[in-house]
């Protein structure tokens, strides 16, 4: 007869399935996972459901398909603790309280004589934090509503800041908030694709020294991402930043008039690598980088060429010509049977097609290869070597 599984059990395994899927965790992190409960964080869930490697949504966002406030991957979660390097006595800010989960896990890293204060603006998601942190005996964090644009200057400085939502531009207000050597990790926005970022306070510089691929909520107060329809029925979608041009009506023009091509390059690719990588790659010296959005309704009526992910995959946007990512089989390859190009449109699709394939060149000769970040205030005088991405609060620059 089976017996159903304990939440140790469960949590356990959770942490096994991280460890064997190669999550790499530090003693600290893996000993603070299979300490927190998560299901007590999630009342109402199933236990075995809370301790599956998927995101649960906590409030639903009326106003958009994105939740306002979601329990995070837990795999993420443990990669972003690990990014931290929380040490004990840490004082440690987090902005997104979400379930209050994380900053559960942030006390035992920092331990008891550390401190965690956990900021949420949604008033129904901090108090649901601050219900299950009590319930669970984590009394001494402290749970505050709070715009988090604006921090908690109050509890600064602070050793570890973390982002648990996803950020647009670095808040000016956050910039004094860090101590000088302290450390900040937030799943940063930029070109349309969202890295967890690990950077370090130098002075006037945050520098990165680790940055992995996720995907949060967005914050609230930061809008600097526009959208707009190719066509009429709104199932083939262009994301770009604000200092980016895209002439809506002239790409338009170009994916309903002109045929589009396809170019391979000489990349090749397995069924379950990623190539995720070519994105950063093309954002670290190319400004045209968006992200194409294609619906199902959009492939199943052949309007367009099937991108790599039809949801989000990486664009060139030049005028009225565009080129993005695509993943074709071709040739009998058992390791590696699918080779990565590109699919273009506009009169200018030849040359996009090209550029984009050196992109995806660039980023298959140093496949594991992320470039350095160092985030600067917008209104700094200092010169930064490398390609500048400015956004109204920081400057982003980024070398390889």
């Amino acid at each position: 007869m089976n017996e159903t599984p304990t939440s140790a059990e469960l949590r356990n395994s959770l942490v096994d399935e991280m460890i064997l899927n190669t999550v790499d965790l530090t003693p600290a992190v893996e000993r603070a996972l299979r300490t927190v409960s998560r299901e007590a964080y999630l009342p109402g869930i199933d236990l075995q459901d809370a301790y599956v490697d998927k995101a649960v949504t906590i409030k639903e966002n009326p106003n958009g398909p994105l939740a306002l406030s979601c329990a995070s991957v837990p795999s993420v979660v443990a990669m972003m603790l690990v990014q931290l390097d929380v040490q004990p006595g840490d004082n440690i800010l987090e902005v997104g309280a979400g379930t209050g989960y994380n900053a559960a896990l942030l006390a035992e890293l920092t331990g008891a004589l550390g401190r965690v204060t956990s900021i949420d603006i949604d008033s129904d998601v901090a108090v649901h934090a601050r219900t299950m942190l009590n319930r669970s005996g984590y009394e001494r964090v402290q749970v505050i509503e709070r715009d988090g644009l604006v921090g908690a200057p109050e509890n600064a400085p602070y050793d570890r800041m973390l982002a648990a939502v996803g950020l647009w531009d670095m808040p000016t207000a956050w910039w004094e908030q860090l101590r000088d050597g302290g450390r900040l990790v937030l799943p940063l926005r930029w070109r349309g694709q969202t890295r967890s970022v690990a950077l370090t306070r130098r002075g006037n510089s945050l520098v990165s020294d680790d940055m992995a691929l996720c995907g949060f909520v967005p914050i609230i107060g930061q809008d600097g991402e526009r959208t707009v329809a190719l066509n009429a029925d709104d199932t083939i979608r262009v994301h770009y930043d604000e200092d980016q041009t895209v002439d809506v009506d002239a790409l338009s023009a170009s994916l309903r008039d002109t045929q589009g091509i396809e170019a391979l390059s000489e990349q090749r690719i397995g069924g379950e690598e990623s190539f995720d990588g070519v994105w950063l790659r093309a954002t670290a010296d190319d400004d045209r980088v968006c992200r194409l959005e294609a619906t199902p309704a959009a492939l199943d009526q052949e309007l367009i060429l099937r991108p790599a992910i039809p949801g989000r995959s990486p664009l060139l946007v030049d005028g009225g010509s565009l080129a993005y990512l695509i993943v074709r089989r071709e040739g009998a390859h058992p390791e590696r049977p699918f080779r990565l190009g590109a699919a273009a449109y506009g009169p200018r699709a030849v040359d996009l097609a090209q550029d984009l394939i050196a992109h995806i060149e660039a980023w298959g000769n140093a496949r594991t290869s992320v470039p350095r970040l160092t985030i600067t205030p917008a209104k700094t005088d200092e010169p930064t070597a490398g390609h500048v991405i400015s956004k109204p609060e920081s400057r982003l620059t980024l070398t390889y």
